[in-house]
């Protein structure tokens, strides 16, 4: 059979894409994933199903890819959590569901992107939520399938109310709605967990629309390489239990994000020429630009000891703060993270967990295939923190935190004794900046990998629409399409740009 559409990547966008596509009764539509596919909500495992109070905490780690990276050459390998199961990203993480700010969109629009402007792109944000706070304001939606709530402020616990007070009294605005155009200060985040539901694309756009006769699903099925023909994508090969297997179609759609694309491209001879030789792969098609241009929100975590112990349901990220860096001219180029983690969630005492940021990162890293062999995962390289503005934002977000927390009379109760911190290089540069460069983290948005531009640009993969620049019949809709990051958690944007292309796929703009 030859298909349509055939989507590579049950994740945030593949299952928006199928769902929307399969509308279309005419259409025949293929959806493959690499990891196991639950059909039901109840059949879920309980850390998919439940964004918290499960062991694993909010980051569920059982359907994982298990990639590792290198952060900064002084830092040991560091895990790179990405979801492996119908559902992808959307259903193994945090569930801040923060968009990107008109200002992302504008730097998009100058890079030769300018059908994303944020006028363009807040429709379908819209769209595709069911804001239970603010679904009335015209910036919202109140239809869509993905739910997203806010925890009233009664509700929070400790560590949130005195981070609060911490923030007031600090002088930051109160934000209640961190969605709103032009917001900034410190407020709940919003969440896309509904009653303890992890609202992922599974449970969401994929549950309304998998029973539709022109809608197929293969589960288990790892991409090894697209099948090219005359300069043309017509299809996948995929090892399924061990054995290959092709699908054919009239157009291949990638959506198996900022990591899996750029790789399956790469093997499929799509990419740098040099490289591509130098691991072993024939090149079919040079696009200098697959696999660089790696973005993420690079930070470190702080931990104090805590004093009181969460009971019943416990919920990270209830509250946080953005805030613009002194003498950045990016608006709230900045971040923090603040958390209650009980004891049960990471085999340990029970900790406060603190992670400023940077929400908008000037450096970039890069991918590249360690073989030719689509079992080895690919080289990722992130350099994080090689800028020297990149540093100095990141030493300011530190001492800050420290600062509020230390200092704070509300923390008194809160925490105890640092876990982890710089102690005395806090109030040195250099020392700071050795002490982040060796416990740099992932802030777990990569992204940009295969990002979109004209065809004037030399590092552009793909057009506007994600058609990949001189390969007929192939596509890229995911967080790897991006020029660049955006000012929050990544999920909300990626679930938007696979509405937006969706429409565009379907005749509707």
């Amino acid at each position: 059979m030859i298909y349509d559409t055939l989507i590579v990547g049950g994740g945030s966008a593949g299952n928006i894409l199928a769902a929307r596509l399969t509308e279309d009764e005419s259409r025949q539509v293929l959806l493959l994933e690499a990891g196991p596919d639950y059909p039901t909500t109840d059949s879920l495992p309980a850390d998919i199903r439940l964004g918290f109070g499960t062991p694993s905490g909010i980051i569920a780690k059982s359907h994982d890819w298990g990639y590792t990276a290198q952060a900064t050459p002084q830092r040991d390998d560091l895990d790179v959590p990405r979801g492996r199961v119908v559902g992808g990203s959307s259903a193994v993480n945090a569930q801040i569901f923060l968009r990107g700010i008109p200002e992302d969109f504008a730097a998009w629009e100058a890079m030769g992107n300018d059908r994303w402007t944020w006028e363009k792109v807040l429709p379908y944000y819209c769209k595709l939520e069911n804001d239970h706070d603010y679904g009335d304001a015209a910036y919202h939606g109140d239809d869509g399938p993905i739910g997203v709530r806010r925890y009233p402020e009664e509700e929070w616990g400790p560590d949130q109310q005195a981070w609060a007070e911490a923030c007031r009294q600090a002088g930051f605005p109160e934000c209640p709605d961190a969605n709103l155009p032009g917001s900034t200060g410190f407020g709940p985040y919003p969440i896309n967990n509904i009653a303890g539901v992890r609202q992922s694309t599974a449970v969401t756009y994929l549950a309304q629309a998998r029973n539709r006769p022109n809608f197929h699903i293969q589960a288990e099925c790892t991409t090894r390489r697209i099948l090219l023909e005359s300069g043309s994508a017509v299809g996948v090969e995929v090892v399924r239990n061990g054995k290959p297997e092709r699908f054919h179609a009239d157009e291949t759609v990638l959506c198996a994000g900022a990591i899996g694309t750029p790789q399956i491209m790469m093997l499929s001879g799509i990419g740098p020429e040099s490289h591509l030789r130098e691991v072993g792969v024939r090149v079919s098609h040079h696009l200098p630009g697959v696999g660089s241009n790696l973005r993420d929100h690079p930070t470190v975590d702080l931990f104090w000891h805590l004093l009181f112990k969460p009971t019943g349901r416990f919920h990270w990220h209830q509250a946080g703060l953005r805030y613009t860096a002194d003498g950045s001219q990016m608006n709230n180029d900045m971040i923090v993270y603040i958390g209650a983690v009980p004891d049960n969630a990471a085999d340990t005492e029970a900790f406060l967990f603190v992670r400023p940021t940077l929400n908008l990162a000037i450096g970039q890293g890069v991918l590249l295939l360690r073989s030719a062999d689509i079992q080895d995962q690919p080289l990722l390289n992130y350099r994080y923190f090689e800028e020297l503005f990149d540093r100095e934002r990141q030493r300011e977000g530190i001492r800050l935190c420290t600062e509020l927390i230390e200092e704070h009379p509300a923390f008194r109760t809160v925490k105890g004794e640092v876990l982890q911190g710089p102690g005395d290089a806090l109030n040195d540069n250099a020392a700071l900046d050795q002490w982040i460069l060796a416990n740099a983290e992932t802030g777990h948005h990569s992204s940009s990998t295969c990002k979109m531009g004209p065809p004037s640009d030399p590092l552009a993969v793909a057009d506007q629409s994600g058609r990949v620049h001189g390969i007929d019949g192939l596509r890229i809709v995911d967080a790897s399409l991006m020029p660049d990051s955006v000012r929050a958690n990544i999920n909300a944007t990626v679930m938007m740009m696979a509405e937006k292309i969706a429409a565009e796929m379907a005749g509707e703009n």
